[in-house]
């Protein structure tokens, strides 16, 4: 998932120069949207969270370094923290001011397209839910790999830890899901069983976790 292309010259260039910004911007944006989408669930939300990306990207241009991974990872890593951030924020402050204002700034026809991207992000979502369980390091690059479909390389970055740790906790975290996806296969075959020797019906069975597990996702 590496891009080709990484900033040119200096970092810092992204904020002296709006036109190399907004090619950033072009290259990014679509990514970033994915990204959010798969985390909340809410259109506003959405689009305040892809701005605030872009906004820290011009905050921390000094801090890419390319000898420490692409501009994706460095990228990825900031949306991150991004999203972290509005999370304790909205666990502190339900309603927010700025929320309210963001709502005003969109129009009927950008809320239809956020929506359409919420949308088809939905199966990332139950994805992310799935992972809920896990030890939050483990989760962290399981998302970033199985669900934003990271290498190994950039995800390693993106947290800012050596790749021999992020693939020990890859591996511990597709063992810790195959064995619950182990579990849960074989209690819905004993539910199965039951319910065709009682004639109760069974409710549909939930993919997420032998998905990820096997590294689909």
């Amino acid at each position: 998932m590496d891009d080709p292309e990484r900033l040119r010259g200096e970092p810092a260039a992204l904020v002296r120069d709006p036109e190399l910004f907004e090619e950033f911007y072009g290259r990014h944006v679509d990514a970033m949207m994915r990204f959010v989408a798969r985390r909340v669930d809410d259109p506003h939300t959405a689009a305040d969270l892809t701005a605030e990306i872009f906004l820290a990207v011009l905050d921390s241009a000094h801090s890419y370094q390319a000898c420490r991974g692409s501009e994706t990872a460095w990228l990825y890593g900031i949306a991150r923290n991004v999203v972290s951030s509005e999370r304790r924020r909205i666990a502190r402050e339900r309603e927010r001011d700025l929320r309210i204002c963001g709502r005003r700034l969109l129009q009927a026809d950008d809320i239809a397209r956020i929506e359409d991207k919420l949308d088809a992000a939905s199966p990332g979502r139950h994805v992310l839910a799935a992972l809920e369980r896990l030890p939050e390091g483990e989760r962290a690059v399981m998302e970033l790999i199985a669900v934003d479909q990271l290498t190994v390389t950039e995800a390693a970055a993106a947290l800012g830890i050596r790749q021999v740790t992020a693939r020990v906790r890859l591996h511990r975290a597709r063992k810790t899901l195959r064995q619950e996806a182990d579990s849960k296969t074989t209690g819905t075959h004993h539910a199965a069983v039951r319910a065709r020797s009682t004639g109760v019906g069974t409710g549909p069975a939930d993919t997420s976790l032998p998905y990820v597990a096997r590294g689909e996702a």
